[in-house]
């Protein structure tokens, strides 16, 4: 099928700026307290929160608030999730928060992780039983969790069959231990009634819903950007999108000189300048699929915590710094909680980027420093930027 002809040219710049106002960076942070319903305006914009268990600075899922909202009780994302229950985790980009309200448009893939993974065999139909009777409990807690099935990461037999469960839907999260050990139970015990009951649009309706949300999320993207958002194959999304083209859902634009046409949301903002001041998450939404972010931003960003330490460039765990409606730096931060200090190992200056980034970076640090109840910020003497950086953060 022939791609849509565009109706409109964009340049790189305005999509850009289309993008960032679409993820909630076009307007200033709120002015005063935080609360609940700043955290689901958000949500909406952004759709879903990434989860990886990594917590050298904090868990990856509360920076994309912070780099939108500023500083905010960390208890109100874990208030949504487990005590109002308007959010659930599932595998929705990758393992994610997601609203109640994406269950069943998400619906086909847990069928489909059902019949690929032939459940439920024996020993899986006596791990639902036992959570259907106990629940909820983690793994560490079943009757008969049996050994791990590979080195220290792997999983056990008891673990496994939890995670085939809760991918094909039959089990959910009913909320995180200690040590972030997630613990199952029935869906029926967590999740509204009302979202349960609500009926299953067929699968072709609800790639057609989530390829718009991805569309209203993005501003702008290509095929590729807008199925990557639910983790829609390509092939599958390439004639919903199609049908979303007729329907006047999306419209065909051509953006600089990208190779492939892209798709704008009607609603979409288009902002003549964005003044957006934030550290993001590796996996945060604006920049998780790398090629989109090195079309729009001219940069190209690597998660190195999966690179061996000789290979990586810029660190561990490393966050862009976005200045205005540029990426503008890069720093590799820890957050040393025994000590009470935000450790910036490493802080580089984005190639073509020479003005003031440092005054805005270190404030930025010092409001995520008090965010994440640290007293100082130690600055080691990696990167190009450091040494301006450390004589401010001193």
């Amino acid at each position: 099928m022939p791609s849509p002809a565009p109706v409109e040219r964009l340049t790189v710049a305005q999509a850009r700026r289309i993008a960032l106002g679409a993820q909630g960076f076009a307007e200033p942070r709120p002015p005063g307290r935080v609360d609940a319903r700043h955290i689901r305006r958000t949500l909406d914009r952004i759709g879903v929160l990434q989860i990886d268990s990594v917590n050298v600075l904090v868990r990856s899922y509360e920076l994309p608030l912070f780099a939108r909202l500023g500083p905010h009780s960390r208890r109100l994302l874990p208030d949504l999730v487990e005590r109002r229950r308007e959010l659930f985790e599932y595998w929705a980009h990758e393992a994610s928060f997601a609203p109640v309200e994406l269950h069943p448009l998400l619906r086909w893939r847990m069928e489909a992780a059902r019949i690929q993974r032939h459940l439920p065999d024996d020993y899986v139909a006596a791990v639902l039983e036992e959570v259907r009777r106990r629940g909820p409990i983690a793994a560490s807690q079943l009757s008969d969790g049996g050994e791990k099935s590979g080195p220290w990461w792997g999983w056990s037999k008891g673990k496994g069959a939890l995670e085939r469960l809760f991918y094909a839907g039959a089990l959910t999260s009913a909320g995180r231990g200690p040590n972030f050990e997630r613990r199952y139970d029935r869906p029926e015990r967590v999740l509204p009634a009302a979202v349960l009951d609500a009926p299953t649009p067929p699968i072709e309706e609800a790639h057609r819903q989530l390829l718009l949300r991805a569309a209203r999320h993005h501003g702008v993207g290509t095929a590729r950007d807008l199925a990557d958002y639910f983790r829609i194959k390509l092939t599958t999304a390439r004639p919903r999108l199609h049908e979303l083209v007729e329907a006047g859902s999306l419209v065909p634009v051509q953006v600089g000189d990208w190779n492939e046409i892209a798709y704008l949301h009607p609603g979409a903002r288009r902002p003549r300048r964005v003044g957006a001041r934030a550290l993001l998450s590796p996996f945060d939404s604006l920049i998780w699929e790398r090629s989109r972010a090195e079309r729009l931003f001219g940069v190209r960003i690597r998660i190195e915590l999966y690179t061996p330490a000789p290979k990586r460039v810029h660190g561990y765990y490393v966050l862009p710094f976005l200045l205005g409606d540029e990426i503008v730096a890069r720093v590799d931060l820890k957050s040393d909680r025994k000590a009470s200090r935000l450790l910036v190992q490493g802080a580089y200056t984005e190639d073509g980027h020479r003005g003031d980034v440092v005054a805005p970076l270190a404030a930025e640090l010092q409001v995520m420093a008090t965010w994440l109840g640290l007293d100082a910020i130690e600055v080691m003497p990696r990167g190009d930027l450091a040494p301006a950086l450390r004589k401010i953060c001193r």
